[in-house]
């Protein structure tokens, strides 16, 4: 799991694509927890949480203005 501070050093690219894990392993963790093979329902928080934090920093990264090169 990296903290909000290492993610903001990732690209707009790398953060989708890591957003778009998440959301897949969530999906997956909810099946395993409805069909009782989840070994820990904390890991679906922990999976919400980290998606929560991909998700800001792609919001603060796309409505940041612009550099001037």
């Amino acid at each position: 799991m990296a903290t909000a501070k290492e993610m903001r050093q990732l690209t707009v690219e790398d953060l989708s694509k890591r957003a778009t894990e998440l959301r897949e392993a969530l999906f997956n963790q909810r099946i395993k927890h409805r069909t009782g093979s989840l070994e820990s329902s904390a890991d679906i928080g922990n999976s919400r949480r980290e998606l929560a934090r991909v998700l800001t920093v792609l919001n603060e990264k796309q409505r940041a203005p612009k550099q001037p090169a």
